[in-house]
């Protein structure tokens, strides 16, 4: 005799509901990852859990050495140190509303789209809000793109907004500027060891056209197993090189970017230790059922603040587009 079969135990959206957005924030996390360029070679904070919308960070000076004479004291090192604040004031957010008429009939690539595009969309956000602080660097200020730093030809001119009937004077990148922005580094006393250059595409196209830096020794293996450092392309002068189509822009005005003209892309030459990203909340992904919509309210966002940490630690170079 056959046994009735019984569904009271089957799995049901009820039961596996804490299971199903975990899918999502799962492929959110990993894409935002994989898509972040400057986020993975700054210094980052964690600020997770805690509360408050102001982090603190000591800025010390740094001191010299005296000559210590015979049956002398030595000398005390007094100096009044610094401090650094971060605003955590950055709330992304990143939406869908998907109806029930969607998603009884699209395939389940369409989830994979959306966890993509919102990985994709909030690492855009943060890379954004990090690499446009490289214009304030070595005297630029905050939100004046025309103050970009020097021009890529040669590493000690100007940029000039103004230039060519407000075209600008920037040019192409060399390798004399590449090594004179390396010197500033090294005379500012910035330590080697941390240091990146972010380019965007139009100087990745120019360092192909030169022979030098297609040898294997810039080329490099920076792509076999190094899926966290997203854009490495090779390495310049014991320097990783990252390639990024997110590289800030400079203006044909100083009202840009409200009003102005974008002209010309920023190159970033600096060190980890120049800026900061402190996240206070990770990516997360919520969903909610909405019956007034019939739909699915799909949310993924984060909270973090950036800032500057350290002026001379960081170059800009104004290129083409």
């Amino acid at each position: 005799m056959a046994t009735a079969f019984s569904p009271a135990n089957n799995v049901t959206t009820t039961s596996a509901a804490n299971f199903i957005p975990e899918i999502w924030s799962d492929e959110i996390v990993a894409a935002y990852k994989r898509n972040l360029v400057a986020a993975n070679v700054v210094k980052k904070m964690n600020f997770k859990g805690k509360k408050g919308d102001t982090v603190h960070i000591p800025s010390p000076t740094r001191g010299s050495a005296s000559a210590k004479g015979a049956t002398n004291a030595v000398t005390l090192i007094v100096n009044n140190e610094g401090v650094v604040d971060i605003s955590i004031n950055k709330h992304y957010e990143y939406s869908r509303l998907i109806e029930d008429i969607v998603e009884a009939q699209a395939l389940s690539s369409l989830r994979s789209f959306y966890t993509e595009d919102a990985g994709y969309a909030l690492a855009k956000q943060v890379d954004t809000d990090l690499i446009q602080l490289g214009r304030t660097a070595n005297g630029g200020s905050d939100g004046a793109r025309y103050n970009a730093g020097y021009v890529g030809g040669d590493g000690t001119t100007t940029f000039d907004y103004t230039a060519n009937t407000n075209t600008g004077n920037a040019t192409a990148l060399t390798d004399a500027a590449i090594r004179r922005t390396i010197q500033r580094l090294d005379d500012s006393d910035v330590p080697m060891d941390g240091r990146f250059f972010i380019i965007p595409p139009s100087s990745r196209n120019t360092l192909m056209g030169l022979a030098r830096y297609t040898e294997q020794a810039f080329v490099g293996d920076a792509g076999a197993g190094n899926t966290i450092r997203n854009g490495e392309i090779g390495n310049l002068y014991g320097m990783p090189v990252f390639v990024s189509s997110n590289a800030d822009s400079a203006s044909a005005t100083a009202a840009y970017p409200t009003s102005g003209t974008a002209i010309a892309r920023v190159c970033l030459m600096a060190h980890r230790d120049s800026m900061v990203l402190v996240e206070q909340m990770a990516i997360r992904s919520q969903t909610q059922y909405k019956q007034e919509y019939l739909g699915t309210l799909f949310t993924a966002d984060t909270l973090y603040g950036v800032g500057e940490l350290r002026d001379y630690a960081a170059f800009a170079l104004v290129v083409p587009s």
